[in-house]
């Protein structure tokens, strides 16, 4: 017989958070809470941030208010998280205590572009909605030059990303008739495209990206910006030029979980990497937060489709233990992305990151239905998760 009133808080309202949450009330009964705290009153698709960044898509179109997770009884606490007790499976949040049988934390890595030397005064942020809505901005009133895109740091989220904003932004370039006035440069601080899914699919993606004429310059590490002249400063001592700059900032640990005692040897929350749980009991951590080693010798990367599968496994794990009910559900590294390339069209990149001793991941080529995909995935996450 099921144990009433239990409570399970989850810290985060991205697409871990909400996947969780969303099974987790769909699977326990009603005298159970699901609590979700975040400190943003509106969650934004990530994927689409691509789209904002060249104008296809608003702010607006590709968020949607949290307090809609009420009406489907989840609690919503908005506020920051100003500590956590993992042994107690207690929260702070904007002065106000709350306790849980269960803890979930989801919350993601913040962005710190701070971090760099004029990063944040001479270039736009991409992957945050208000650094990709500047650009569009200062997009519109490009009329060629040199745009230079930039990731900022090896780790960061959503590794084809940087790759498709170059080749979406070439195709708007084209549209917009500039694209003979434009010289488009992309920048990396690692050594190839998505290398964690292998050196083939690594291959893949950069001959997508330099078969549209965008010059690619790996193991580029920024350590300044300078904006009067806009100049850009690597640690080999190579330096550029640029116009127009958007850049995917470096990644730091959320502030309310160091010190804690969840924090590894990574610099991330360590879990065990089938059932994401940490070293403390009935305490979960999944997506962007953790750090789970592959056999390598890099972490799986940090995107949104590894934290949906995660957050899948881990509330039918606590739902069962509540319940008494139900398969024991097990984590096993699959993972897939759609590959923007412009055009009206899209790859897909699939496969196994747990594979030995390379991950297993294929790229299918750019075809106008995975881009029809992509949309459609869009309409569907959204209206499935709200």
């Amino acid at each position: 017989m099921a144990n009433p009133g239990k409570t399970i808080l989850i810290l985060g309202g991205g697409v871990g958070g909400l996947v969780a949450a969303n099974v987790l009330r769909r699977r326990l009964p009603r005298a159970h809470r699901v609590i979700v705290v975040d400190r943003e009153p509106d969650f934004v698709f990530a994927p689409s941030l691509l789209w904002l960044l060249t104008g296809e898509r608003t702010v607006e179109r590709i968020s949607r208010p949290l307090t809609r997770l009420e009406r489907k009884g989840i609690t919503l606490v908005h506020g920051e998280i100003e500590s956590i007790d993992p042994e107690r499976r207690e929260v702070v949040v904007a002065g106000q205590r709350l306790c849980g049988d269960y803890l979930i934390i989801a919350l993601g890595a913040d962005l710190a572009p701070e971090t760099i030397p004029g990063l944040q005064e001479g270039g736009h942020n991409f992957y945050a909605p208000a650094g990709a809505e500047a650009f569009r901005e200062a997009f519109a009133r490009f009329t060629g030059g040199r745009l230079v895109l930039m990731t900022a740091s090896p780790a960061y989220k959503c590794p084809g990303a940087p790759y498709e904003a170059a080749m979406l932004l070439e195709a708007a370039c084209r549209k917009r008739g500039i694209r003979h006035r434009t010289e488009i440069d992309l920048y990396a601080a690692e050594l190839g495209p998505m290398g964690v899914a292998g050196p083939d699919v690594s291959r893949a993606v950069r001959q997508m990206v330099e078969a549209k004429g965008i010059r690619y310059h790996p193991d580029h590490q920024v350590t300044e910006i300078q904006t009067e002249p806009r100049r850009i400063r690597f640690a080999n001592g190579a330096e550029t030029g640029y116009d127009l700059l958007a850049y995917v900032p470096p990644l730091k640990v959320p502030k309310a979980v160091r010190g804690t005692g969840l924090i590894g040897e990574s610099g991330w929350i360590a879990v065990d990497r089938h059932t994401l749980e940490t070293k403390f009991a009935r305490v979960f951590a999944l997506g962007d937060v953790t750090s789970i080693p592959l056999k390598m010798g890099k972490p799986l990367p940090k995107a949104g489709v590894f934290a949906h599968k995660q957050a899948e496994v881990v509330a039918l794990n606590v739902a069962r233990e509540i319940t008494g009910s139900g398969e024991r559900a097990s984590y096993n590294g699959w993972g897939e992305c759609f590959i923007e390339t412009g055009d009206g069209r899209g790859g897909i990149g699939k496969g196994d990151f747990y594979a030995e001793p390379l991950p297993q991941v294929t790229v299918e080529p750019p075809t106008w239905r995975w881009h029809l995909a992509k949309i459609l995935f869009e309409r569907y996450w959204l209206w499935r998760w709200f």
